[in-house]
């Protein structure tokens, strides 16, 4: 045992290394977007961005306009040019006498100068721990992630998708976030407060955040939390239930795809009886292990008949679904186990027909700069890369 374990981190220190020699220089290549489009659902609207830096132009409008309260959660929060613009944003809007909220993953940004992370006073910041067990390190629901993006600004409008926030994703990364107004805004709103309360420090002083009751909701969309310290998962159970509902086609864009197998024979299972079921996945991602991890499910999902395209030329870190023309869904959580069983996720589930037809287009978009894998492409695979996929697979359950 000692031995295999030893050749599979052997192996994929030499997968990380070579991948990034490979990259060393290179620039992403320009990729079609969808220009951000509005759709009214109920009272209020939802916008969605396939390109950082249209998004970041409206989430920085948004904080320069607060007059009460802005709720700002993002796991990568980098110290470049676009990280010091949202800095710089937020603490304008403190300084106006805003009330402003911020958290950030401390695990994700340990790379970020601690110059970076100098705050001041007037702004409320979480750094969420490296490490967050203390003496219960075998409590298993303390070790999760905050893979969290939302951006609140006076209960009035909600950000949330799969962008960090960093130069990089403004430009050479495609990724998916929806801006909301009217009643869905509140559940984002609650979303960020509880993990507030729940892991603020008392002992220093800081406060519960307390918001009003909302005086109304909206059906059609639902704001959907995992929660890993009250073992609460949501998401995946939301995936598989819509997945099973399917009679028309399932189309689906992640960045990381490392499914369990009952989530895969859920996708097979409506490709066998007549569901257009295609994934959309990067050809190459930045994180080479998920890659080659992902890539242990292909043969029989493609024998089932489910359709996968490979994004070309830049990485793809959206994660969203749609369905049957009716249903889809936008957020932060992968298809894997951190996301679906380890990490705080937020997705948004919309049950409207127009959020479902603009979310095809965007799809339809992505599909003009991917390339389609048939069965028998990946049948000629060459032999170190079927070693390779089978020494790496008892890694999956971990990622």
């Amino acid at each position: 045992m000692l031995s295999v374990l030893g050749l599979q981190v052997l192996l994929a220190l030499v997968l990380t290394l070579v991948d990034s020699y490979r990259r060393r220089g290179k620039k992403p290549r320009p990729f079609p977007t969808t220009p951000p489009a509005e759709v009214a659902i109920g009272d209020g609207t939802v916008t969605t961005y396939t390109f950082g830096q249209d998004l970041y132009d409206d989430m920085l409008a948004a904080i320069d306009s607060a007059e009460q309260r802005i709720l700002f959660e993002s796991y990568i929060w980098k110290g470049d040019a676009t990280g010091e613009a949202f800095k710089q944003a937020l603490s304008r809007a403190a300084g106006r006498g805003v009330e402003v909220y911020a958290v950030y993953d401390g695990f994700a940004n340990l790379v970020v100068s601690p110059l970076f992370k100098r705050f001041g006073p007037r702004l409320k910041v979480l750094e969420y721990p490296v490490y967050n067990a203390g003496w219960r390190f075998f409590d298993l629901r303390r070790y999760g992630r905050d893979h969290r993006k939302i951006l609140v600004v006076d209960d009035q409008l909600g950000f949330v998708g799969g962008y960090n926030i960093g130069s990089a994703y403004a430009t050479e990364w495609r990724d998916t976030h929806v801006r909301i107004t009217g009643p869905g805004v509140f559940d984002l709103a609650r979303t960020f407060a509880d993990f507030w309360n729940l892991n603020r420090r008392p002992r220093h002083g800081v406060r519960p955040l307390l918001l009003e009751t909302a005086a109304d909701w909206e059906p059609r969309i639902r704001v959907h939390r995992n929660v890993p310290r009250l073992w609460m998962f949501p998401i995946r159970s939301m995936y598989l239930e819509a997945v099973a509902r399917a009679s028309h086609h399932i189309w689906m864009t992640h960045a990381y795809f490392i499914p369990d197998t009952n989530f895969v024979d859920a996708i097979m299972d409506a490709a066998r009886r007549g569901v257009d079921v295609r994934l959309l996945l990067p050809a190459t991602s930045n994180h080479v292990i998920a890659d080659w991890l992902s890539r242990g499910y292909y043969g029989e999902m493609l024998a089932a008949g489910v359709r996968i395209f490979r994004f070309q030329g830049a990485m793809v870190h959206a994660k969203t679904s749609t369905i049957d023309g009716r249903w889809s869904t936008v957020g932060t959580a992968n298809i894997d186990r951190l996301s679906m069983t380890g990490n705080y996720e937020v997705n948004v589930e919309f049950i409207d027909d127009s959020m479902a037809a603009q979310m095809e287009r965007i799809f339809e978009t992505d599909l003009t700069n991917a390339v389609e894998l048939t069965a028998e492409t990946w049948a000629a695979r060459g032999v170190h890369r079927k070693f390779t996929e089978m020494v790496l697979a008892p890694l999956r359950p971990l990622l």
